[in-house]
């Protein structure tokens, strides 16, 4: 009977920890599950990675240090080597230069961005973090009543700078800006252009310290200076300024399980049977190709290294910020960003079995650019994370709560 109320106390105790927690500015995640994902969710492993908040988290340093910049081009787009899922990623930018949550397909050297019907779509995101520069994206959007299509700069403090396409209306890209998460200044300012669907066209962001343009085929649409953003109140400038990922996504803003208010920007009700979805098989966007130069940090960065990011202080704001020496990659999806090789072990003594399962299972739905290059422009902000595990072993807590509701039902049976 002893051995059984232990069994049933351990099962509590992993219960307690491995049920979603969700973290928010009223309600920080626990020591046990110290890290929140940019979905609100706290937890360890994935969420300590990419979009993990320091401020709502349980401490900042519960999410893993991030990439620094990287001057690179993305073209040509051929093969599925350097884009990895968004369960398989570690932390380790050197090895995969973009992350991706849906299904990506290449055709005729362009990278699509796919969405089925009843699906959420595609989202993929740079591994490595722009920390000031200049982004540009060569591409088609897509196009319908509800299909969103994006070109979204997103830090882990939710910093945001968009431009987005309502697939209703192919003639007006939708520049905004965020500082934490907040809507600060004169919202969805419009530009204008030919048939988003059937042209390509380059959108891009040139981004300093200082100030904050929107290009659309090489001529500024928008200018947003930061003196323009001080908020006398709390005496900051609500302007984007945080280290942030390139994010490209195709998202069904039509859905019936959003809000009247995003359907109705949307463009209305996602239509499931759409032309595309007819022909092709699903929604889509074309991207051509992907530009990214690195500019100097600020003025007085606090500059300690040139492998990743952190912050020092839950203001969350450019002078928070610190380059470090600290790596970027995790041993397992047990790790936080306090202890980058909790599951170490647990990946060894797996390590056997799984290997021959994870190289014969592959991927075939995620593509990557078979041209890249890095350029001289810009700062240098790190040359990558360092090599990875070679065997990522998933934290899966349904698992270990059947195993233990398992482990109970024999000891029971065995009292």
């Amino acid at each position: 009977m002893v051995r059984l109320i232990q069994v049933i106390a351990a099962a509590v105790t992993v219960a307690a920890v491995t049920a979603t927690t969700t973290c928010s500015a009223d309600s920080h995640c626990p020591e046990e599950a110290p890290c929140c994902s940019e979905y609100g969710e706290c937890g360890v492993g994935e969420e300590c990675l990419l979009g993990c908040n320091p401020i709502l988290s349980y401490a900042l340093d519960s999410c893993a240090p991030q990439p620094v910049c990287e001057s690179k081009s993305f073209s040509n787009w051929t093969t599925t080597d350097e884009i990895i899922k968004n369960w398989e990623y570690l932390g380790n930018a050197t090895a995969n230069d973009w992350w991706v949550s849906g299904t990506p397909l290449v055709a005729d050297g362009n990278l699509l961005l796919t969405m089925a019907a009843n699906t959420t779509g595609t989202l993929l995101s740079s591994t490595h973090y722009v920390w000031y520069g200049k982004i540009s994206v060569t591409m088609k959007t897509s196009r319908g009543s509800g299909v969103v299509t994006a070109f979204v700069m997103m830090s882990d403090v939710l910093d945001e700078i968009d431009t987005e396409f309502i697939g209703s209306n192919l003639t007006t890209a939708q520049t905004n800006y965020f500082f934490q998460g907040i809507v600060t200044g004169e919202l969805e300012v419009n530009a204008s252009m030919s048939d988003s669907f059937e042209n390509f066209h380059t959108y891009a962001l040139d981004w300093t310290p200082d100030s904050l343009t929107w290009l659309l085929d090489d001529e500024p649409v928008r200018v947003l200076n930061r003196s323009t953003t001080y908020n006398a109140t709390t005496m900051q400038y609500m302007y984007p300024q945080t280290p942030s990922r390139v994010e490209l996504s195709i998202w069904p803003g039509g859905a019936s399980d959003e809000s009247a208010g995003v359907i109705a920007w949307a463009g209305g009700a996602i239509d499931w049977n759409s032309t595309d979805i007819q022909e092709v098989g699903y929604d889509y966007a074309t991207i051509k190709e992907v530009n990214i130069t690195c500019y100097d940090p600020p003025s007085g960065a606090n500059i300690q290294g040139n492998i990743s990011y952190i912050y020092t202080n839950d203001a969350a704001t450019n002078n928070t910020v610190e380059i470090t020496n600290n790596s970027t990659v995790m041993a397992s999806f047990e790790d936080t960003g306090t202890n980058m090789t909790a599951g170490a072990t647990t990946a060894a003594a797996q390590s056997t079995a799984t290997s021959s399962s994870t190289s014969d299972s592959g991927s075939s739905e995620s593509s990557s650019s078979s041209s890249s290059s890095s350029s001289g422009d810009g700062f240098s902000q790190g040359n990558g994370s360092g090599s990875n595990s070679s065997i990522a072993v998933t934290f899966n807590p349904s698992f270990i709560q059947v195993s233990l509701v398992l482990a109970m039902t024999t000891v029971a049976l065995m009292a």
